[in-house]
Order: C-alpha cells, then structure tokens, then sequence
C-alpha cells in the first residue's frame, strides 16, 4: 500500500459532514455530471451497494418517480425513502434476490470491490471479477438503451473485460476520475446505449 494513502483524506471528511455513506459518493457524482447516466424517473440497480454511497447519490439523480435498487451480501444500514428497496443477498441469483428477471433497470451502477489483499495481481483478477458479474446482471435486467458502471483497475484481465463489454454498448468509455485516491490505480468503464 502507497505511503501516500489517506483514509481520512478531504473527501472523506466531506462525506461525513454532507451525510454521504462513504467517500465513493463523489466518484458517482463526476461520473453523474460528465455523462448524464441516471436520467430523471428512471429505475437504478445498485450492484455491490455497501455501504450505501452510490445508492444516496442515485436517489438524487432519480427524481420523485424514479427508485433505486441495492443489493449487497453484506446487509446495508436502511435508508429511508419509499424510492429505495435495499435487498440483501447474491446478485449471481438474480430470480431467487431480486424476484422479477428480464429487463426492467434503466441503469446499472456498480462500484463493487473484493477484499483487497495488497498482492497486485490478485487484486486485479477480483476487480475484473466484480465488474463481470455486474456486466452479468446488465445483461439479464438492463433495458435496451440504458447505461452501465463498474470499477475496475489497471492491468491484468481488464482489457480482456474492456474488449468483451464494448460491442455491447453504443458507446464504451474508460474514465479515470479527479476523486479517486491519488494512490489507486481504479478506472471505471461507462457503457452508454445497452444494445440488448
């Protein structure tokens, strides 16, 4: 780990004092800002939710119409607003979890992380890992037309992921963000117009 690396850095902070779950809300909101993902009375899944940053975020992006859906292995803390359905459980079973397969999200964001262990290439294959398994999901419950994020970092099998996932989308963009830890080698790859 970087000598550089700071839990408590400002954005942390600033997330405490605004009421965000975590720092990563902030990923979400220049993702949000640059390319539009969540539109107005949309419907959002939230993959690998916990602990809850994005889908805060998501809900403001949403509108009175819209909801957002989170779901995590690890239960999250309830958030209250009628536009949020908190779901605790595998994504892998989507029918058994979420109890309503086909397509049905407008957009499906995902900034899942395994347990890092510190080993690179280890890590690398865990991030690659999460972000099929959000592909995964997008492909069973995402609408024609509707977008994608997932995490992922630098090197390893991601071009392969890159690769794989670009014929899916209109558009497919690799964005590195200004609110990612100047010690983190994270990327996020932004599909834009599901083809289904």
């Amino acid at each position: 780990m970087s000598s550089s690396y700071n839990r408590k850095d400002h954005l942390y902070k600033k997330a405490k004092e605004e009421g965000y779950r975590s720092r990563a809300a902030y990923k979400l909101k220049e993702i949000q800002a640059t390319h539009k993902i969540i539109a107005p009375n949309s419907s959002v899944l939230d993959v690998g939710a916990w602990p809850g940053g994005w889908t805060q975020v998501a809900l403001e992006y949403v509108g009175p119409n819209g909801s957002v859906t989170a779901i995590d292995l690890q239960p999250l803390e309830p958030i209250d607003d009628p536009r949020c359905h908190l779901l605790s459980g595998d994504a892998r079973d989507l029918e058994e979890t979420l109890g309503h397969p086909g397509p049905s999200f407008d957009c499906v964001i995902s900034d899942m992380s395994p347990k890092l262990t510190g080993i690179k290439e280890a890590d690398q294959a865990g991030t690659v890992a999460c972000a099929e398994l959000a592909l995964y999901v997008a492909q069973q419950l995402l609408k024609k037309g509707g977008n994608f994020v997932a995490k992922v970092f630098k090197g390893g099998e991601v071009e392969g992921f890159v690769k794989s996932a670009r014929p899916m989308f209109n558009k497919l963009i690799r964005s590195e963000l200004d609110s990612t830890r100047n010690s983190s080698n994270e990327f996020y790859v932004i599909g834009l117009g599901f083809k289904r």
